[in-house]
């Protein structure tokens, strides 16, 4: 009983997806996806699945050490659906903007959906992959705590509230070995507690992905650093 349920949910969560695109007339577009997952506690979530224009599945992997390689997804109605590779059922929808054809997917387990048996138990940030929204050299900043962190990132200062995010540009302020001071602060019972406090190396053809989070084990804030190469320019055709 319970597998048909999986699979009339995946039947339905699917159908949601690709029926908006049928009944339009507009074409699924290939997506050039990078994957990062983390929240899952002590569930360890290896890959997804999602399906091309054909039909076909696409294994998505979902690493939580580091990006992903590129996996070519295509997205109906501007939308990538993920099912489990395990059981085949729904897992979380990504809304992919008009426009981006480079996106970095990272998964965050959403406990409370997960609890109330909700169809996609995860929830996905897309990160648009270019210059301007994830600077060469510089870092891109996410929250995903409920309350508000605050941080230092060499010159930069910066708060976000909850689900908020923000691209910063290399810092210019940084020693002879390129290192900028990294501080993050949550808050915590109206106070301000420092949550992580280091040093990062900034360099060109490099950058970093950093997430506030709530572990959901101990369920203290946690920092996450991710360290990433900027892709190479595009060459240019000679004259």
């Amino acid at each position: 009983m319970k597998s048909k349920t999986h699979l009339m949910r995946s039947i339905l969560f699917l159908a949601t997806l690709i029926l908006p695109s049928i009944v339009t007339g507009q074409e699924s577009r290939p997506i050039n996806c990078r994957f990062l997952s983390f929240g899952g506690g002590e569930e360890e979530i290896i890959s997804a699945l999602s399906l091309s224009d054909k039909g076909a599945e696409i294994v998505c992997p979902l690493p939580s050490d580091q990006l992903s390689q590129k996996v070519v997804c295509f997205a109906k109605n501007n939308t990538i659906g993920f099912l489990t590779a395990a059981d085949k059922t729904p897992m979380a929808a990504a809304a992919i903007p008009p426009g981006f054809d480079s996106v970095l997917l990272v998964f965050v387990q959403a406990r409370q959906a997960a609890e109330a048996g909700s169809a996609t138990p995860w929830r996905v940030l897309v990160i648009e992959d270019s210059p301007k929204n994830f600077p060469d050299g510089g870092a891109f900043v996410a929250n995903f705590n409920p309350k508000e962190v605050r941080f230092i990132i060499g010159e930069h200062k910066g708060m976000l509230r909850a689900a908020g995010s923000h691209g910063y540009a290399r810092p210019a302020e940084r020693d002879a070995f390129n290192m900028s001071t990294v501080m993050f602060e949550v808050l915590d019972n109206d106070k301000w507690r420092i949550a992580n406090e280091s040093a990062l190396r900034f360099l060109p053809g490099m950058r970093y992905l950093i997430f506030a989070y709530t572990d959901p084990v101990s369920g203290r804030p946690r920092i996450n650093t991710y360290q990433d190469f900027a892709p190479p320019a595009p060459s240019r055709a000679a004259p």
